[in-house]
């Protein structure tokens, strides 16, 4: 049973169906998101049953997490679920609803990085059914909002997680690129991802980061093949192989499934085929015979084969290597995740094939090669196109939002409040429930630290009072340190309670970022005929109960509140 840095694993429960299963609602939100991380590195790394065990715990654990409801823990565990899904047999298609959900989750939640990743993801789904050009969109987007807009380091996250999240977002768009053979790009991005990791990259991070560099150099390094440039290509295999033994290290303290006793190039089939491909020779074949048969992906399986042929002619087996490749051929008849790779494993195969190729057919595959090295070149024209459409796209929405959003919160403006408010009394919504919030003990920040510790502080609180509350209920800054938030269809009870759940994650939240600073809030339910300045004004009033009685606490107003209270 896997733990979580020697944490102890919650007490397990079974079902009526018998299905062993954990005390999930015990275990803290940090918890969760590292046994999801446990539970991908297992889908990535095994065969369908634990591929399956994985997809079954990791609903459970999302589960869990959608009823506590913060939006950030929700988010990790929707692509952790996804992820599941996109590397087990079978479960495939059901990514889709994981990703659109977490798609319009980020976005509702305003998750930059995270809705870049749901990019990425879908782009990886995309390509898994033969849909190309709509990988090219998903990834130019996803492109426009990590690189082009630099998103701004979410105060709620320690800077270690902000790397890690950054990191892992880079390497799901680079693996994407990859796949389309974009590999220069690819090169640029997974840079970017190494630099998040330098300082804050966990070994199993770095260990995954290493290995999808090493799979990146060797895609390249075939890819340069084809078109001849030889010398080229044994250069990015020689990079392939040095990468592969950086990973040695991190791998004995990763997730992976594996034995530590064992080299990581014995059990990782990228690895050991990136030190046969940079040396080909018969002293690799047990290795990549094994190896073989511990790929499961289209990437594993053409490049050990290509590998592992190479290594079978040094050992003048030219049969057996055929056989190699053309059972991998065979294999990836209808597979469309990998078609750069598809087609050096065919050319593989027709080099080696060797006699019984005619020198037209080689001139004709010669002509094709450079087409479709032309067509890559287009590729990369049709993805820095559709980036920089994205990115304006994003500019210009932004430049329309700017006008009605806080600079320094990220919410609704007063202006747009006042049109918010305004279409909600003119459309007659009922119930509706105004809430004022104002903080307790803010002065003090300013006065004991800094006005940037203040605005910092704002920021959190802002973050937090979001988070606590309905996709519907809008909160928007009024001034200085108050808040209003709009609860259309919710009565006064409920709003009284969702607004005491906001009470209490602000007042949990750790001092370093909080401050100490706590909430007042006052709740009144419109009156009919009432205008957006009464109902506002009785709020206030009933904000000064709350604060008159202590602070950090709600005031549910039904009527006038007594000027005794």
């Amino acid at each position: 049973m896997w733990s979580l840095g020697g944490a102890k694993l919650p007490e397990e429960t079974v079902d009526e169906q018998g299905n062993v299963g954990h005390r999930h609602h015990e275990m803290s939100d940090a918890w969760l998101v590292g046994r999801a991380s446990e539970l991908v590195a297992v889908a990535q790394s095994s065969h369908l049953a634990a591929q399956l065990d994985a997809a079954s715990e990791i609903d459970r654990i999302l589960a869990e997490a959608q009823g506590r409801g913060e939006p950030r823990i929700v988010a990790q565990l929707l692509r952790a679920a996804a992820v599941v899904r996109l590397v087990t047999p079978g479960l495939v298609d059901m990514s889709d609803p994981q990703l659109d959900e977490m798609l319009s989750h980020c976005r509702r939640h305003g998750l930059i990085v995270l809705e870049a990743d749901a990019r990425a993801l879908r782009g990886r789904r995309f390509l898994l059914g033969n849909a190309e050009d709509k990988a090219l969109t998903e990834i130019a987007s996803a492109l426009a909002m990590m690189l082009d807009e630099e998103p701004e380091v979410d105060p709620v996250f320690d800077k270690r997680i902000w790397d890690q999240l950054l990191a892992t977002t880079l390497q799901d768009i680079a693996l994407v690129l990859t796949q389309l053979g974009v590999y220069e790009m690819a090169d640029d991005v997974l840079a970017g991802a190494n630099n998040a990791l330098r300082e804050s990259g966990q070994p199993h991070q770095i260990y995954v980061h290493l290995v999808n560099r090493a799979r990146l150099r060797i895609g390249w390094g075939l890819r340069l093949e084809r078109v001849n440039l030889h010398d080229a290509a044994h250069e990015q295999f020689k990079v392939a192989s040095g990468l592969a033994e950086a990973a040695e290290v991190p791998f004995r303290q990763s997730l992976h499934p594996g034995r530590r006793d064992l080299d990581a190039a014995e059990q990782v089939p990228i690895l050991g085929a990136a030190h046969a491909l940079t040396n080909p020779r018969e002293g690799h074949l047990d290795r990549l015979w094994s190896l073989r048969g511990l790929s499961m992906y289209a990437r594993e399986l053409i490049i050990v084969a290509i590998a592992l042929a190479r290594c079978l002619v040094e050992a003048n087996r030219l049969d057996d290597a055929l056989k190699v490749l053309d059972d991998t051929r065979t294999q990836m008849e209808h597979d469309t995740s990998e078609p750069s790779l598809v087609l050096s494993l065919e050319r593989e195969y027709a080099h080696m094939c060797g006699p019984h190729t005619t020198s037209a057919l080689q001139a004709y595959n010669a002509a094709l090669e450079l087409e479709l090295w032309q067509m890559r070149e287009s590729r990369v024209a049709t993805l820095q196109t559709r980036r920089e459409h994205e990115r304006l796209t994003r500019a210009h929405g932004q430049i329309a939002q700017q006008a009605l959003q806080d600079p320094l919160t990220g919410l609704p403006n007063r202006r747009a409040l006042d049109d918010k408010i305004g279409e909600l009394i003119a459309g007659q919504v009922d119930p509706f429930s105004i809430a004022l919030v104002d903080l307790d003990g803010f002065k003090g920040v300013n006065d004991r630290h800094s006005h940037a510790d203040g605005d910092d502080v704002l920021r959190v609180i802002a973050s937090t009072l979001r988070q606590a509350l309905r996709g519907d209920d809008m909160v928007a800054r009024y001034g200085g340190d108050e808040f209003v938030v709009l609860l259309p269809g919710a009565p006064l009870h409920a709003a009284e309670a969702a607004l005491g759940r906001a009470v209490d994650a602000v007042a949990g939240l750790p001092i370093d970022l909080s401050r100490g600073v706590t909430l007042s809030v006052g709740v009144i339910s419109l009156r009919p005929r009432e205008s957006a300045n009464q109902a506002l004004s009785r709020a206030d009033s009933a904000m000064y109960v709350a604060k008159r009685q202590g602070g950090c606490q709600v005031a549910a107003v039904a009527g006038e509140p007594s000027a005794e209270a």
